[in-house]
């Protein structure tokens, strides 16, 4: 094999861009709701690029690598050192993240995907990373790849495209200032069986006050909507559905219309392994969560669920979500 990976410079501009677009074509190809691409989706992407670039003071480091084959460009990947949110220790600093938007022409030589990842595991832990993850859609070929290299399934985007329309639920509400404590312990709940499923996600010994703080903060956020579940006035979980981000869509995607439901947590599945009274109570608060976002017009939505956590994952297949896309874990 001739491929030589090397860093992207800024002369590289045009070319990488132009390879995060055919990226993109793949994934529009395969679910046009769920992967749209932007109307300006070249001139975005080579502004982003460009602004990465020259950032003096990036929030957190990023690197492109380019795959060259006798001169030629024929590949590229894409890696970040992931910030840690607050709650979470962190350990082990920030994870490395090789993002989805990694690439390689058809016609590259053998090889030449697997050696773009090896060298992006080797740029991220000489930047420090002493964790590794890396992003895929299902079926993808990065997922092949990264099964023979020795990573392992660690959170599931469960995606939903023809969102449900809002109707009242008796035991779900919006959320009140009221409800911080109530969330602060069912998230500490949460946590709690987020470690025994993966050491990776070990709570901050400040988490609940920093997760207290940022639920007084969110409900002042107007481009989100936060319910809770009561039974009986039994508190019994909360979800945030709220806009998504471009860590979960690689540039060249138009996000406007897509939602995350990003905290979920339901004492209908405090049992990672089987679900509770066939998850109708958390089916309902997830519905309310969910039609939120229809309500913003939004044309598709997102769950995160641990791969450890078969009981989220069945009650998130039961109401019509599909996983679409897998992040994995290599310590």
């Amino acid at each position: 094999m001739t491929v030589s990976i090397r860093p992207a410079e800024i002369s590289d501009l045009e070319m990488v861009a132009d390879l995060l677009i055919q990226d993109a074509e793949q994934r529009h190809a395969g679910n046009q709701r769920l992967w749209p691409l932007d109307a300006n989706a070249h001139q975005k992407t080579r502004s982003t690029l460009k602004h990465a670039m020259e950032d003096d003071h990036p929030p957190f480091r990023q690197q492109w690598l380019l795959a060259e084959d006798g001169g030629d460009i024929v590949g590229v990947s894409h890696t970040i050192l992931l910030p840690v949110p607050p709650i979470y220790a962190g350990e082990f600093g920030p994870p490395g993240l090789i993002m989805e938007d990694c690439f390689v022409v058809e016609n590259a030589p053998k090889g030449t995907r697997a050696a773009l990842i090896k060298a992006a595991e080797a740029d991220l832990i000489a930047a420090g990373a002493q964790i590794l993850l890396a992003s895929s859609v299902p079926g993808g070929a990065l997922e092949t790849t990264y099964a023979s290299q020795g990573y392992a399934p660690l959170t599931l985007y469960f995606a939903k495209v023809g969102l449900a329309k809002g109707k009242p639920f008796d035991d779900v509400r919006r959320a009140t200032e009221k409800d911080i404590p109530a969330i602060v312990a069912s998230s500490a709940d949460h946590r709690r069986i987020l470690h025994t499923i993966n050491t990776f996600w070990k709570p901050h010994a400040e988490a609940d006050a920093r997760f207290g703080n940022w639920m007084t903060r969110s409900l002042t956020l107007t481009d989100r909507d936060m319910f809770v579940s009561e039974t009986e006035g039994v508190f019994e979980g909360y979800a945030i559905s709220q806009p998504a981000t471009p860590l979960h869509f690689p540039t060249p995607h138009d996000i406007s219309r897509i939602g995350i439901i990003d905290d979920f947590y339901h004492a209908d599945f405090e049992d990672p392994d089987t679900l509770a009274g066939a998850g109708h109570s958390a089916r309902a608060m997830l519905q309310a969560a969910e039609a939120a976002r229809e309500v913003r017009d939004d044309a598709a939505v997102l769950v995160i669920c641990p791969a450890a956590w078969p009981s989220k994952g069945a009650l998130l297949r039961s109401a019509g979500y599909e996983n679409a896309i897998t992040w994995f874990i290599k310590r």
